[in-house]
């Protein structure tokens, strides 16, 4: 690989490491464990409940509060089902893009900051820099909140935490939260020619689907922020199942929504409409028919979102270490709001990558952002030196 730096020698190693969220990331952690310990860094390791995946938590520099946070997620998504031009395990550049799974979602900024691990601790620090490597992000932000509950415990007094998502090196100050809800809708089954003395649980998920792409066009106009890309909530309705045969009326369905709202629109009262709806439109009138039927909604994540006031310090600093004087919002989500809202943590999104490449076929990191991140880091490490 031409001109290799030591940024782009780990992410060879780390995109090696198949960290699809199924699978473990413990091997990866072992990796960072041993480039932090040959540098005299103890890491910890918060593990979940089976000991198959783990945080991972390191600090460098003198005791004391006025840290930063540099957070960053190490699983990636799964490559099952897309074409690939070449070994999603293996990076391979060409024409100055670095092409694996994780390049750019998000194990390019792991990279960066493993590849200055020895900048930080030959560096003369009057604050301490933090690393915090979590596990399962790409299944709703579930492995950090074990994370943040240690730092809840054992507080680390952080000035500010720096989340690595792909961000083109632009300040990001704020993201939308996130939920998604498996709905599964039972009725009677009968055979087709006796429909009306059956419960139709495919017909009764269609009219639920069909409120909920009414409830997404009232979205459009009830809050605005026009920095997002799309400047208002959302919500979609992502898969469907139902049925077994053309001549049997369906007793079950289940889909899937998801909704993301601005900051300050409470998720919580989008359910409560959606649950309204179905329990006293569609009840009902199922019951009527089979008292059996039923409507239940399965939870199956929910991240909080974030927001940073523009002109706070944080965000100053950020704009003049990145060169860049514009800022964003963005529609995906980050573990971002678990450090602002759960810690109080000043917390801002930036890091190497378009979020663009994320999660397809043939992902890349251009080489030129993993330059402009290691400077990027070199005035994090200035910043802790004064």
């Amino acid at each position: 690989m031409k001109t290799e730096t030591a940024t782009i020698a780990i992410l060879k190693d780390l995109v090696a490491f198949d960290t699809t969220s199924r699978l473990s990331n413990i091997p990866l952690l072992d990796y960072a464990s041993e480039i932090l310990r040959k540098n005299g860094v103890e890491p910890q390791l918060i593990w979940n409940e089976d000991r198959t995946k783990a945080n991972l938590w390191a600090s460098i520099g003198p005791d004391m509060s006025g840290g930063i946070i540099l957070s960053g997620h190490t699983d990636a998504v799964p490559v099952d089902g897309q074409e690939w031009s070449s070994d999603p395990f293996k990076l391979e550049e060409r024409d100055g893009r670095l092409f694996a799974r994780g390049s750019c979602d998000m194990k390019g900024f792991l990279a960066a900051v493993l590849a200055s691990v020895p900048e930080f601790v030959a560096a003369d620090l009057k604050r301490p820099i933090h690393i915090a490597f979590s596990h399962d992000e790409e299944l709703g932000c579930i492995g950090v909140k074990s994370l943040i509950d240690r730092l809840r415990a054992e507080p680390c007094g952080a000035a500010f935490c720096i989340v690595g998502e792909p961000t083109d090196m632009r300040p990001v100050i704020g993201h939308k939260s996130g939920r998604s809800y498996k709905v599964r809708l039972e009725g009677r089954e009968a055979h087709s020619s006796l429909a009306p003395r059956a419960v139709n649980a495919i017909d009764y998920a269609a009219e639920l689907i069909t409120f909920l792409r009414d409830l997404a066009e009232q979205m459009k106009s009830k809050a605005v922020d026009a920095l997002y890309d799309v400047p208002h909530s959302t919500l979609s309705t992502g898969m469907i199942k139902g049925g077994s045969a053309i001549n049997i009326v369906p007793r079950e369905c289940e889909f899937v929504f998801e909704y993301r709202c601005l900051a300050g629109v409470d998720p919580d009262t989008v359910m409560e409409e959606i649950r309204r709806f179905a329990d006293q439109s569609l009840l009902p009138r199922m019951k009527k028919t089979a008292s059996e039927s039923a409507i239940t909604f399965e939870r199956l994540y929910d991240y909080p979102s974030f927001t940073v006031d523009a002109g706070h310090e944080v965000v100053t600093r950020v704009k003049a270490w990145t060169g860049s004087n514009a800022e964003a919002k963005v529609a995906y989500g980050t573990e971002a709001g678990y450090f602002s809202g759960a810690l109080g943590l000043p917390t801002i999104v930036c890091g190497p990558g378009s979020i663009e490449q994320a999660h397809k076929p043939d992902e890349y990191v251009e080489k030129g952002q993993l330059d402009w991140c290691d400077r990027f880091l070199r005035q994090v490490i200035a910043f802790a030196c004064r």
